[in-house]
């Protein structure tokens, strides 16, 4: 039926068409006070960056194409541009590419031990007593808080070669005074032992105490059906456990294998209780021994390290990136 057999008016309201328009520009006005809003909040931070690490990178960066060197910063003139000179020389007329793969050597050996030994702590940390676990929180606690200068001061007399302790024990061990005397820091094979019992000793903590925060995240309903199901303990932390563990295992390794590739304070303490510079070196103490003559050949250096950084950090920031993407 129309409307002028009902007898009723169709009446239009002005401005309806008008309406998605104006919503439309006020949500976009909404998201550019939103957006400046979180932009001024980034802001402080973002200067920061841009100042503490930004200027500097990139001034590394060009100065690794350049002979910048005490002359220069004396003298106050611009130094020559050397295009790859600098990172040419560092491949073949030094020594870098021995000290590199012993650095990636130790570093392997390093991770793998601390994420090991700190997943372990962490399981058995939940089978202990509230007591225990306390007592053992506290000495994790204080391995971890102790500044790495102090521990390798510490240790070094534990394995000093005519007080030591370790000396002390082997002589009582074997009935023999094999040991007397023995330096454990003058042949490189035993100097890196003492570098990683110190390194693993102080990183345990932190994968412990992370570790066993995320066991915490596993419901205990799963773990028990899993027991019902006869599945062994292996099994359980396999295909039950480490799927939960997964995402945190991941930021602690590649936190690891950064702290663990540029480690410098228990090299260089190491070295100056005795062991040969030349062949223990690492990436770290390297560059500090290059002397401030050649700021462009350490600046090479560091861009080397900075450029390794990246590439093995780049899965995570990948991974992390599609995760946020989702």
């Amino acid at each position: 039926m129309s409307d002028r057999q009902t007898g009723t008016a169709t009446v239009e309201r002005p401005g309806r068409t008008g309406a998605a328009p104006v919503r439309g520009s006020r949500e976009k006005a909404r998201a550019r006070r939103e957006a400046r809003g979180g932009w001024s909040l980034l802001a402080p931070s973002v200067i920061i960056l841009g100042v503490m690490v930004g200027y500097p990178a990139v001034l590394m960066v060009i100065q690794s194409f350049t002979d910048y060197g005490v002359k220069n910063k004396v003298q106050g003139t611009l130094p020559d541009f050397v295009g790859l000179d600098n990172y040419i020389d560092l491949i073949t007329k030094s020594d870098f590419p021995a000290v590199l793969l012993r650095s990636l050597s130790l570093m392997v050996v390093m991770t793998v031990l601390i994420i090991g030994l700190g997943v372990l702590v962490a399981v058995l940390m939940t089978r202990l007593s509230r007591g225990w676990r306390i007592t053992v929180s506290v000495g994790l606690l204080l391995a971890w808080a102790m500044p790495p200068l102090a521990a390798t001061t510490v240790w070094g007399w534990i394995f000093d070669t005519q007080y030591g302790l370790v000396n002390w024990a082997l002589n009582t061990i074997t009935g023999t005074s094999n040991w007397t005397n023995h330096s454990w820091l003058i042949d490189p094979m035993s100097f890196f032992f003492v570098l990683i019992v110190i390194v693993v000793w102080q990183g345990v903590p932190f994968v412990a105490f992370t570790t066993y925060a995320a066991l915490g995240q596993v419901p205990g309903e799963v773990l028990e059906a899993a027991s019902l199901d006869g599945a062994t303990g292996i099994k359980r932390f396999r295909f039950v456990v480490f799927p939960y563990l997964r995402s945190v295992l991941v930021v602690v390794l590649v936190l690891e294998i950064i702290w663990n590739l540029r480690i410098f304070t228990q090299v260089y303490a190491l070295q100056s209780r005795g062991g040969l510079a030349s062949e223990t070196n690492v990436l770290g103490t390297y560059m500090f021994r290059q002397g401030p003559g050649d700021f462009g050949f350490t600046s090479a250096i560091g861009v080397v390290m900075v450029a390794l950084l990246l590439i093995l950090s780049w899965r995570y920031v990948r991974t992390t990136l599609k995760e946020e993407e989702l």
